[in-house]
């Protein structure tokens, strides 16, 4: 430790960031802004990762396998000695939970830099969270915190409870060993899945049941404590929209709570914290009913990934806060200096394909260009990443790219900000959810706060698909096809060596395919070149002006349509472009109106039969086989379990066949779409 000529008594010279991806970065930037110098640990997938290269030391601990790296402790505390590390900062999963490795570090004389063994023992453990909850008369879901030895057991006790019966790992997060169960099969197959979930992920297969509340709200409380028993509430965030259990948005504040449900909740979540001692950042969660009603559901002892919602309305940083409380310090802010200011929403961004029921995806980033960082006129944009251009997306750890956050005045402003920016984010080479987030900041429903943890199921019941544009969609994707097309048309009739030199005329028709839908569309003034700036009307439609600095190549087209600020990605495609503005996908051609009249003549190829095949959904590890050639198997039977970022997907039959070849076996490494079987 040193004094610090800024006024801090003790302060950490250098710390160690037990994590990586973008919790490692986040931690580093605080730290540097504090003068604090940083080590890095690293697994062989991630020798060339971000947060490698940010920090001022790293040390390698071990191959890709999270169980033989990052969640190896020891591992840990050599590189600590390796660099003279005086604390670890654990970020969140990986070893951030466990009360163990506090215990080790204080052996060795390494300040861990979150809350004390007691704290994390008493809350971090989910069943041992629930007794201690009851025992101090927190009001608590109903369920059953005993161990569970079996499926029939589990199968009882769910019953007794009455279902629905939320099924959960007792140790980690995340989404990870959780199933809702909703009859006695479900419940079944629900508790040996997340059994093994449970085992492979946190290396603690044990689960307990409670009664799953319906159409209810994920409401979570930051706490803030120190060493000298103060402890403070930074207001809520609301996380009900998820997927899996897997939280996809999260905005601070709740659109729900009003000014006396948030105190209750958060006076509640600080005696929680205050009854262990909690002396670091934590997230006390509830489950809250349409009615504002709230339950205890556990409590996260570390710091969350949607933590940076709550500094954007707080503007406290809480990393800083962590590494503050872990020196010594006392806290500097009180109850009453904790003011919320505006709205802010988080988007995260997973490598996952959003129109294959959101299956993980792995591979390079081969475009990797996010919204630029800025703060003006009122609204911040900030993106919390580990990873650039380049960057290989494994299939060890979690599936995120980056956290986009925005931060406005007003809720509507920040969801329209959010918007924005999610339309400039431009991934290649994996697929990503973006679209889907985009569609989501424009749905009714988000927008209006009638929010539920059901919502994405409520919604998108088939699954999501790109959104059909209405018309006023398609006037602005024709427009801006047009403004490319025209010009790129413009640059060839003007190549040297023609057979027929260009006549210098502009072309004043047009058709606009998008998809199957011919769009016809007029230039009525203007010249097609860089900048563009050009008149068209829309069929029979009025005139409306197209401006935008957009040059062939170019991956983001931002400018005007009319009197509408629009940013469209652009993706080359076999003689158009593919087009992603506002959760729309076309594929956008543009024509003369005769060779419209020809394409409309064109057959439709139709796609492979693939009826008589299992592919797997999405690259992973085939764990099991669970059917042999030759056999008999029955719709809804299992047939395989493929694994893929810490999460196992059951692949079952749709119909009723018989197995004529299994081209796959458990242990195997399947790209997207390989074939697993074959049927008759």
């Amino acid at each position: 430790m040193r004094n610090d000529p800024a006024g801090w008594k003790f302060m950490f010279s250098k710390i160690l960031v037990a994590n990586r991806g973008e919790i490692a970065c986040r931690v580093i930037k605080t730290a540097r802004r504090m003068g604090i110098r940083t080590v890095a640990v690293y697994s062989d997938a991630d020798r060339d990762a971000l947060h490698v290269e940010m920090a001022d030391e790293a040390v390698h601990i071990g191959p890709a396998a999270a169980s033989e790296s990052y969640l190896v402790a020891d591992k840990i505390i050599a590189a600590c000695k390796q660099t003279g590390a005086e604390a670890v900062h654990p970020g969140y999963g990986f070893l951030s939970e466990r009360a163990s490795f506090p215990a080790a570090l204080a052996k060795e004389g390494i300040v861990w830099i979150g809350p004390n063994p007691r704290a994390i023992e008493a809350m971090g453990d989910k069943i041992e969270s629930k007794k201690f909850a009851n025992e101090a008369k927190v009001s608590t879901v109903p369920g059953y915190l005993g161990v569970i030895e079996s499926p029939d057991q589990a199968i009882e006790i769910a019953e007794e409870i009455g279902y629905p019966v939320m099924i959960k790992a007792s140790a980690g997060g995340g989404g990870k060993g959780m199933r809702i169960a909703w009859n006695a099969e479900e419940a079944r197959d629900g508790y040996v899945r997340s059994k093994s979930e449970a085992a492979s992920s946190f290396g603690d297969d044990r689960v307990f049941i409670e009664k799953f509340i319906e159409n209810p709200r994920h409401i979570e409380i930051q706490v803030l404590g120190d060493k000298h028993g103060n402890a403070i509430y930074l207001g809520e965030r609301e996380c009900s929209i998820q997927r899996r259990n897997q939280k996809v948005i999260e905005e601070a504040p709740s659109p729900l709570l009003d000014e006396e449900t948030r105190r209750k909740m958060g006076e509640q979540a600080v005696a929680l914290a205050k009854a262990v001692d909690y002396d670091s950042a934590g997230t006390v969660e509830f489950v809250a009913g349409q009615d504002k009603s709230f339950y205890f559901l556990e409590m996260n002892t570390r710091l969350q990934v949607e933590h940076p919602v709550t500094e954007l309305i707080t503007g406290v940083d809480l990393v800083e806060q962590m590494i503050r409380v872990a020196a010594g310090e006392k806290l500097e802010i009180s109850q009453a200096d904790v003011k919320l200011n505006g709205w802010a929403v988080e988007s995260r961004i997973y490598a996952e394909d959003p129109y294959r029921n959101f299956l993980p995806s792995i591979g390079r980033l081969v475009r990797y260009q996010p919204p630029e960082e800025a703060a003006s006129d009122g609204v911040t944009i900030r993106n919390d990443t580990g990873v650039v251009e380049g960057s290989e997306i494994s299939m060890y750890y979690d599936p995120m790219i980056a956290k986009l956050i925005t931060h406005a005045p007003t809720r509507g402003e920040a969801i329209d900000a959010m918007s924005s920016a999610l339309d400039a984010f431009y991934v290649d080479g994996i697929q990503h959810n973006v679209p889907f987030l985009t569609a989501l900041m424009n749905h009714p429903r988000w927008r209006s706060g009638e929010l539920a943890t059901s919502f994405i199921a409520d919604e998108y019941p088939d699954g999501f698909a790109p959104a059909v544009p209405d018309e006023a969609a398609y006037s602005v994707l024709a427009a801006v096809a047009l403004s490319m097309g025209a010009l790129q048309r413009e640059r060839l009739d003007h190549l040297p060596g023609r057979l027929r030199p260009h006549s210098g005329a502009i072309r004043e028709n047009w058709v606009i395919k998008l998809d199957k839908t011919y769009v016809p569309i007029r230039l009525a003034a203007g010249y097609p070149g860089t900048p563009v700036e050009l008149d068209v009307a829309i069929g029979d439609g009025p005139v409306m002006n197209v401006e935008s600095d957009w040059s062939p190549g170019a991956p983001l087209w931002s400018g005007k349509v009319g009197s509408r600020d629009v940013t469209v990605q652009v993706r080359p495609v076999r003689g158009g472009y593919r087009l992603d503005w506002q959760g729309f996908s076309v594929i956008a051609r543009v024509m003369t109106p005769r060779i419209a009249e020809l394409d409309a003549l064109m057959p439709e190829k139709l796609p492979p039969d693939t009826s008589k095949m299992l592919l797997c959904p999405m690259p992973g590890l085939v764990v099991s086989i669970a059917v042999a050639e030759g056999q008999e198997v029955k719709a809804g039977e299992q047939l395989a379990v493929v694994e893929a970022m810490k999460m196992e997907n059951v692949l079952r039959a749709e119909r009723d066949c018989v197995v004529s070849s299994i081209k796959a076996a458990p242990g195997d490494s399947l790209a997207v779409d390989a074939v697993i079987m074959e049927f008759s």
